[in-house]
């Protein structure tokens, strides 16, 4: 599989997925700290993806997203932005609102194809 189809599949299997750099627990920057913690705040289960472990990843995303920087936000297979957005929604409580919608939108999709 190449590049481009592991990220439209990593983007397709995860309602939230923040491509970072480090881990949420163990970030290696501070923009991707700061967008990591305000995730972790809106309470809900998110996928990362550590940019520094995937080199191929690093490179070919900002081409696909037409967005040249990390940390990343995908929601629903959607690019958010970067961390000035993610901050700026998660204080006004628009991130909150999207990340719970997503994620219930996901859980009704899964339990009715059940």
């Amino acid at each position: 599989m190449d590049t481009i189809e592991r990220i439209k599949e990593q983007i397709s299997e995860s309602t939230v997925l923040l491509y970072m750099k480090g881990s949420p627990k163990l970030p290696n920057c501070g923009f991707s700290s700061q967008a990591s913690q305000a995730l972790i705040s809106c309470g809900e289960q998110f996928a990362y993806v550590d940019i520094l472990q995937n080199p191929d990843i690093r490179a070919e995303l900002p081409k696909y997203a037409d967005w040249p920087t990390f940390p990343q936000l995908w929601v629903a297979g959607e690019l958010v932005g970067g961390c000035d957005i993610i901050l700026e929604m998660f204080q006004q409580g628009e991130l909150q609102t999207l990340i719970k919608e997503a994620v219930a939108a996901n859980a009704s999709e899964n339990a009715s194809a059940e």
